[in-house]
Formats: C-alpha cells, sequence, structure tokens
C-alpha cells in the first residue's frame, strides 16, 4: 500500500513538472510515453544485476575520474586495462569509477557523441564495462546538451526526416539573442545544408556539438529511456554534462532556465522510482549560487533535494589553489563557513577540464584571481575564454595539471613540491562530501605539452594517457616523485575510508587557528567520531596553538596523528604543535 502511494504521488509529480514545460496536452501524452518507459524497465528489473531499493553513501565513497583510456596495454581493451590497475592498485581505496564518455565520438575527447548507446570499439564493449560493474560502481556521461554533426540524428535532419527535424534547434536567428550566457567564443548558430533548406542551427559549444531541442518532448523521451538503459547497463550514477544549458528561449540567458530546473526533477523522480541507488549528478561550471540551485527544494528534515543528489563542488579547485598560492586560509574558510546546509557534494579539484575560475568570482577578489592566472600561465599552463553578452571576453578556465598549476616545473623542488600537491588534496579529501579524484592527480602527473601540441587543443594537457608499463615502472622506483605522490595519496585515502569521521554528510566547522593552517573539525553523523585536521598552507614551519575550548575535543587529553603516527597531549585543553611545510594531520582522540 505504501509502495502504491509513493508512485502514485511521484506520478503525479512527474505530470505537474512536464506540464509546466510542455502544457497540458503534450505533457499528458508525454507522460504516458514515459510512464510506459517505466513499465517496461520494471517488468525486467529481476533481470538487471546490481539493482537495489537503497541509496547509501558513506566514507568509504571515493570517485576515480578517468577516460577509458588513460591507462593501456596492448593486446587488451582500455577499459580491461582500467580493470587491471584498480584491482592491482586501488582495489580497496576507490568505490566508483567515472568512466568519461566512452562512446563513439568525432570531437572533444568524448564529449561530441556519435551514438549514446555504443561503445566506442578503441575502448572495449559493454561487456567490459559490465565487469568492471561487479567490483566497482560506475558513473556514465549523460552528454544530452548536445550531439556530434555525425551521429544518425542528426543526419536524419539533415536528409530532412520529418521525425527528427524537430530534434534540433532551428529559427532562433530571428530570436533576441542578446543575453544569451555560454562559456565559448565560437559560433553560437552554425548554418548547415539540408534536403529541404538552408538551416542555422544552436551550437553551444562548437560546429560539431548540435544542441537537442528539448522544446519537443520526442526528445526528452528519448533521453529518459536513454538514462534507464544506462541503468540496465551497470551505472550506480548519471552525470548531466553541461546541464546548465538544456532549455533555450528568447530574450533570455538561455541558461538555468525553470524548465531545465522541471526536466531535471523528472529524471531524478524515475530514477527514485525505479533505480533509487542510482545517483543523479549535475555538472554546471558557474558561480556557487547558481551551482546550488541544481540540488532543488530541499526538504528540512531530511536535508535531500528533489533534484541532483549530488552536485560538483566547482568553487574548490580555484579557492584550494589560491590558499596554497597566498599561504593563507581566509578567503577558503570564510566559504566554507558559508556553505548553507544543502545536499551532497562531489568534491573535486582536478578533472578532465580546467580549473574553473567563472565559480571564484565573488569569492576571491580580481587581484587574487589574476594572481592564479598568472602563476599558471607562468608555469606553462594554457587559458580559456568565454564570450560575453557584450562582446567581450572573459577567462573561463585554466588548463593545466593541478601539480603544474602548485608548482613551478622550470625550478623543481621534489620533496617541497609533492608536499605542497598532497596539501591540496588533503583540503580536498577532509571536507564533507564526496571525493571526486582525477586519474592523472593520483601520481601528480605534470603538463603534456607534447599531447597539447599533437591534438591543438588546450585541455589536451591534461589529458594524456599513459602505458600501464610506464605506470608500473613509475611504482616500483621509489626515487620517482609520481611513486611519491601515488604512494602517499594511497596512505590518505587508505585512512579516510574507514573513519566515519569523513562521511559525506558529517558535520564540519571551521576553525580559526592561524592564517597559515587550515583546521577543521570533522564528525560522523551520530557524534561518535571526530577528526581535527590541520594543514600547513605554507612552504614554512608553523608554530600553532589550537584551543580545543573552541572544539568538541575539549576533554580530551591525548591525541593520535593518523597520518603520521605520532602522538600529543594537551595541557589545560591547549594543544601546541610545531608543524612542518605543508604538513597535513588528523588528529584524533586517543581513548
Amino acid at each position: 500500500m505504501k509502495e502504491m502511494t509513493m508512485s502514485s504521488t511521484k506520478k503525479e509529480k512527474i505530470l505537474d513538472h512536464l506540464i509546466f514545460v510542455y502544457g497540458e496536452n503534450q505533457a499528458r501524452k508525454t507522460n504516458e510515453r514515459i510512464l510506459s518507459a517505466i513499465t517496461c524497465f520494471k517488468e525486467e528489473r529481476s533481470h538487471i544485476p546490481g539493482l537495489t531499493n537503497e541509496h547509501v553513501i558513506s566514507e568509504q565513497d571515493v570517485i576515480l575520474i578517468t577516460y577509458g583510456d588513460s591507462i593501456k596495454q596492448r593486446e587488451q581493451s582500455p577499459l580491461q586495462t582500467l580493470s587491471a590497475f584498480l584491482d592491482t592498485y586501488l582495489d580497496d581505496q576507490i568505490s566508483m569509477v567515472h568512466i568519461l564518455p566512452f562512446f563513439p565520438y568525432s570531437s572533444d575527447d568524448g564529449f561530441s557523441v556519435m551514438d549514446y548507446r555504443l561503445v566506442n570499439p578503441d575502448l572495449g564493449s559493454w561487456n567490459d564495462v559490465q565487469d568492471l560493474a561487479e567490483d566497482y560502481k560506475l558513473m556514465f556521461d549523460a552528454v544530452i546538451n548536445h550531439i556530434s554533426s555525425e551521429s544518425e540524428w542528426f543526419r536524419k535532419f539533415i536528409e530532412g526526416d520529418e521525425h527528427y527535424w524537430d530534434y534540433f534547434i532551428t529559427g532562433a536567428e530571428s530570436w533576441d539573442l542578446s543575453k544569451v550566457v555560454r562559456p565559448r567564443t565560437s559560433r553560437l548558430l552554425t548554418t548547415v545544408e539540408t534536403a529541404k533548406d538552408t538551416q542555422m542551427v544552436w551550437t553551444t559549444f562548437s560546429s560539431d556539438q548540435i544542441d537537442l531541442n528539448y522544446a519537443n518532448p520526442e526528445v526528452f523521451v528519448e533521453i529518459i529511456e536513454l538514462m534507464l538503459f544506462y541503468v540496465r547497463q551497470g551505472a550506480s550514477a548519471i552525470r548531466l554534462d553541461a546541464i546548465a544549458y538544456l532549455w533555450k528561449e528568447s530574450g533570455t540567458t538561455c541558461i538555468h532556465l525553470e524548465q531545465t530546473h522541471r526536466l531535471v526533477k523528472v529524471m531524478r523522480l524515475v530514477l527514485d522510482w525505479v533505480a533509487p541507488h542510482v545517483d543523479l549528478i549535475t555538472e554546471t561550471n558557474v558561480p556557487h549560487q547558481e551551482n546550488i540551485s541544481y540540488f532543488g527544494a530541499i526538504d528540512q528534515e531530511t536535508g535531500v533535494g528533489d533534484e541532483a543528489h549530488m552536485v560538483y563542488q566547482f568553487p574548490l579547485a580555484p579557492l584550494a589553489l589560491h590558499t596554497l598560492i597566498v599561504g593563507s586560509t581566509s578567503i577558503i574558510n570564510d566559504w566554507i563557513e558559508g556553505l548553507e546546509p544543502t545536499g551532497t557534494f562531489m568534491n573535486f579539484i582536478a578533472s578532465h577540464d580546467g580549473i574553473g575560475i567563472m565559480p571564484a568570482r565573488g569569492l576571491i577578489d580580481q587581484e587574487g584571481i589574476d594572481r592564479i592566472i598568472a602563476q599558471v600561465k607562468a608555469h606553462g599552463g594554457l587559458v580559456s575564454y568565454k564570450s560575453n553578452p557584450d562582446g567581450s571576453e572573459t577567462v573561463y578556465e585554466l588548463n593545466t595539471t593541478l601539480y603544474d598549476a602548485l608548482n613551478d616545473p622550470y625550478h623543481p623542488d621534489p620533496t617541497l613540491d609533492v608536499a605542497r600537491f598532497i596539501a591540496s588534496q588533503v583540503i580536498m579529501i577532509s571536507l564533507a562530501g564526496v571525493p571526486g579524484i582525477y586519474f592523472h592527480s593520483l601520481f601528480g602527473f605534470r603538463n603534456a605539452h607534447d599531447y597539447y601540441k599533437m591534438t591543438g587543443r588546450a585541455r589536451s594537457i591534461n589529458r594524456k594517457s599513459f602505458e600501464f608499463s610506464e605506470i608500473e615502472m613509475m611504482l616500483s622506483d621509489p626515487e620517482n616523485i609520481h611513486c611519491h605522490v601515488f604512494e602517499q595519496y594511497k596512505r590518505l585515502l587508505e585512512i579516510r575510508t574507514t573513519e566515519s569521521a569523513f562521511h559525506p554528510q558529517g558535520a564540519q566547522t571551521i576553525l580559526r587557528v592561524s592564517e597559515r593552517v587550515f583546521a577543521l573539525e570533522r564528525q560522523s553523523p551520530d557524534g561518535s567520531t571526530i577528526i581535527l585536521v590541520l594543514l600547513n598552507v605554507t612552504a614554512n614551519d608553523c608554530e600553532i596553538d589550537v584551543d580545543l575550548n573552541n572544539t568538541n575535543l575539549r576533554d580530551g587529553s591525548r591525541f593520535l596523528d593518523l597520518i603520521s603516527g605520532d602522538e600529543f597531549t594537551c595541557q589545560q585543553a591547549r594543544l601546541s604543535i610545531t608543524m612542518t611545510p605543508y604538513q597535513p594531520m588528523w588528529l584524533k582522540l586517543v581513548n
């Protein structure tokens, strides 16, 4: 009876959202199509591996972000090699693998998808994907704002096929486009010749990435069916790439429109109904308040929103970089203290894309932003721009590995450089939320100028792939800096995943110990476990005096640093510590 009531409620909510987007008549027809897809899925449910009715996250959740071919080996598909690498080196430290778009594509390293339902044969097969899903949760990319110009859908459009004629946005040349916000400097509308006539189609990101027309409900039904297909293939999370730009309308910014939010809410309702274990994750590289709008309406009792389960924490990357460049925790502390209770963040400070600058605006002043940009350039990184409605251009992202953004490759100091890089990762994995670790960050890889010169694409500087034998050689050499980074990173993850104080939804409180030290109290949801995070963010020794009266550890006397194994004794609820450059500590009360 309870399940029937819940299903009835979801059905009503889905219809309400569809009516808002499409109007009464189209909404009811679209609703029937979606309900039919749900019915088919439920009939197959018992034959789909991995399905559960539970949605559970814990401190054991750590996401690895990787291309399907970040690591390769002869006579083996890259997806099989990825599985072998994980099983050999990270079996217990990684719970979820985000395989960046592994479908056939025509450009943008996978983000111009030619067929949503095929695995790129250069990477492997659906069997390889499903084999990975047996040992790890998998995040699939739903690159659904746009599709490749070489896709069958767009080919049918070019041929004048009536069914596909409204799959793409045409006629926008007559719209008021003066307010449109987009993250590129290329032309917004691209001219194409079709069997009918000459058309101008909407292309937010490039002329090869044709935006889909969600004003046509047939497109949305296709995407709902695609989402359920991904669950059938083993997806435990679905990442909505560039979702903010989904709905377009004349005279608007064409970003974050209410129709976009409503359609994401429908996706969430469908998943909650038939696959509640699957996370819906939104990727919106925009300022913080716009970003967190994708949690939707937050239930005050449960703290859960009705839109995305998780939202990418975009400000964290520029804030962590700024903290370590200037050697001050002032700005990042202010930001963390100002975070309102919302849903679960996916914390990350490096990815296949660059380091977004837009999310930092309003948090870091222009002088601080200019300082970040200058250091990245001085360290061999690149800068990408976006167009503004007034025709001007603004820095959009920094294309660099995080290791080189932090460390000068022309004047290396291996001991200090590795410590500084690890410090950046400690900030990320200590915060409330689920950490997302980019493959290249596991090793502290440097800018791949050779790969950038080969492709001509700025983002390639952080997307180089490696032979498994190269990785094995690095990790077998204790003098190799990449080995140092990996071993230290792995050790941190081994500790983190066993401590309930690092639960994604556990409490966090900033402590104002010293501007030179990042100090954070983390607490398990039930309050039984507390860890005091301390991190020297400077290249100098730092003496600190922690007043435990300002913490939930005020009654403790002896503390163990889980990272170094050192013990500390406090006097009259005060803890005096000398920290070495970039030293991290996770202090736990010794019973």
